[in-house]
């Protein structure tokens, strides 16, 4: 089978997907904050922002690949890695295939080949839903494997992140993605590549501790956490009140930690208006 036949089918699969959910309702989905529940239709027209509150809701990732990639120009590259249970975790199997199952992903990160506004990149997406989008030894090859063929093509690099960390089932293995993951993007910057990182909520532990923090245009989406260890953990740690709004993005845009906070509406034209400013003609 050729490699654009692989691409079509799982593309038709996921807006077969995506239909039948939004055809069927998706079932319900409740805002955090306002407690109003919403059918995945509604939330899908309106890019998972609670059209009750404002607030951002955890936004799949095939759905926000759709948002900001152009049309039909999105083809997945690895899209058929899938971990192994290295440590024999308990469960640790059974849990893979209910997300996977749920998801319609075989792990936490899908990425490939794109346009954004004509503009050719490689985009990668963190998925929450699975397994908090938790980066185990697949989500760190996968996005290492990003790095170096963004480098080869000579492509800007984006990565949508959305996890709570390294993947405790897969130990060890998982930590050591840390230090895969950001020398391969430092590698991918020192041969003149352009990496835009993208930090949605929640983004901690081992991924804001490497891949995630080492972009040449940082950017996040209003409101998200962004940090290593939670503000409730540092404050019992350090025993003292922590500043209001410690460790979001409005705190961190100002003391210098981003460069921009971009609303997700808005995220296609300010990614395509980057990426026509420094891509080489």
């Amino acid at each position: 089978m050729k490699i654009d036949d692989i691409y079509n089918q799982r593309r038709k699969r996921w807006n077969s997907l995506i239909k039948s959910r939004r055809e069927s309702g998706g079932g319900r989905h409740e805002c955090n904050s306002c407690k109003e529940s919403f059918s995945y239709a509604e939330l899908s027209d309106n890019l998972w922002i609670c059209p009750q509150c404002g607030n951002y809701i955890a936004m799949p990732a095939m759905e926000r690949i759709k948002s900001i990639c152009d049309e039909d120009s999105f083809k997945e590259i690895y899209g058929n890695m899938t971990t192994s249970n290295p440590l024999d975790f308990p469960d640790y199997d059974n849990k893979l295939h209910i997300n996977q199952v749920k998801t319609g992903q075989l792990d936490a990160l899908i990425g490939g080949s794109a346009k954004i506004g004509g503009n050719s990149v490689i985009i990668a997406v963190l998925d929450s839903r699975f397994l908090m989008g938790s980066m185990g030894t697949v989500v760190g090859e996968k996005l290492a494997r990003f790095a170096d063929y963004a480098g080869k093509k000579k492509l800007p690099l984006i990565v949508f992140s959305a996890s709570g960390g390294a993947r405790m089932q897969e130990g060890l293995f998982s930590l050591m993605q840390m230090a895969a993951t950001s020398g391969a993007v430092q590698s991918f910057k020192d041969n003149g590549g352009l990496f835009i990182s993208c930090l949605t909520n929640p983004t901690t532990g081992g991924v804001s501790a490497s891949f995630a923090s080492l972009g040449d245009i940082m950017i996040a989406e209003p409101g998200a956490l962004i940090c290593f260890a939670g503000p409730r953990v540092i404050k019992q740690t350090i025993g003292q009140t922590l500043p209001e709004g410690f460790q979001h993005a409005e705190f961190l845009l100002e003391h210098g930690m981003l460069d921009m906070i971009v609303d997700r509406k808005d995220m296609r034209e300010r990614l395509s208006d980057l990426i026509r400013l420094h891509v080489r003609k």
